[in-house]
């Protein structure tokens, strides 16, 4: 299913109600929660490994019942590995910081079926960059999970080869995620090019070094998340969610347990209720942990 930038906010009726409803298992007491993990900085460490207490941990977890739901910037085809790695054969997966939606079930073909995808019209956005940032890479996925991209760009986080096009071709696609790299600058003059070049009508985020993530107006992993919650019919006093990146500033903010990594910027730990340990002590096991208590 796809839905448009426009009725993203309002969110979609769909027969994925029924499949959420029987996930929920009716109501839920008070020990069951819904568990958002983000993946990179978090669930593993920059060079994508997880470690042995954090996947035991996470296991357990799932195991336990809890609604755990991957959420991250990844691209569907990147995500799928930790899903596996983490034992959730039942669930949901947030994917490319809220633009699409996956029901995981490995009584499916593909052991997944994608529920909601958002996309959105990348050209405003990538021709007002383009102008500031003339040197910079650029990519898109499509509403077809396809990667475009520019510059033979290509990245672990979109899970696929990425298309080789020209500009123009990528402005003219229909996007779910648009990401831009710039290693001509530093993340300070990366920083400064996008707000100087006053993006309108789409939400975005900055990574750790010169890295943008564009998605439709109004959608982040708190926006997906929410429809969740709702569509389960988890209380939003049960809601927990880890994280590390600026992308996950909304997130950490929506849940009643929102926390951050150890190595956060100073504006995610802000809005985060606690912190733990960073991804290299094992921060997130220790939050997992706490929930089988």
């Amino acid at each position: 299913m796809t839905t448009t930038a426009e009725n993203a906010a309002a969110g979609t009726e769909d027969q994925r109600g029924t499949k959420m409803a029987d996930l929920a298992g009716g109501s839920l007491d008070g020990a069951r929660k819904l568990v958002a993990l983000d993946v990179d900085g978090t669930l593993v460490n920059h060079d994508g490994h997880m470690s042995p207490a954090v996947r035991e941990a996470a296991q357990a977890v799932v195991e336990a019942g809890h609604l755990v739901v991957v959420a991250t910037g990844r691209s569907l085809n990147a995500t799928l590995p930790v899903i596996e790695l983490i034992g959730l054969t039942r669930g949901y997966a947030v994917c490319s910081n809220g633009g699409v939606t996956l029901r995981i079930d490995t009584g499916l073909e593909d052991g997944y079926e994608v529920v909601d995808r958002v996309t959105f019209n990348p050209g405003p956005a990538l021709r007002a960059l383009r102008t500031k940032l003339p040197t910079a890479k650029f990519a898109l996925e499509d509403e077809e999970g396809r990667f475009l991209s520019t510059e033979r760009f290509q990245d672990a986080t979109f899970g696929i080869e990425a298309v080789g096009v020209d500009f123009d071709t990528l402005a003219d696609s229909t996007a779910v995620r648009v990401v831009v790299s710039s290693a001509e600058n530093t993340p300070e003059e990366f920083a400064r090019a996008i707000e100087s070049a006053g993006l309108h009508g789409v939400s975005y985020s900055v990574g750790w070094s010169a890295w943008l993530d564009i998605a439709a107006h109004g959608v982040t992993k708190a926006s997906a998340l929410e429809s969740l919650r709702r569509e389960l019919g988890v209380d939003p006093a049960h809601t927990v969610a880890m994280g590390d990146g600026r992308n996950d500033i909304e997130m950490l903010d929506w849940a009643a347990r929102g926390v951050a990594m150890g190595q956060a910027p100073a504006e995610v730990a802000a809005v985060a209720k606690e912190i733990t340990g960073t991804v290299e002590q094992d921060g997130a096991a220790t939050v997992l942990r706490s929930l089988l208590r």
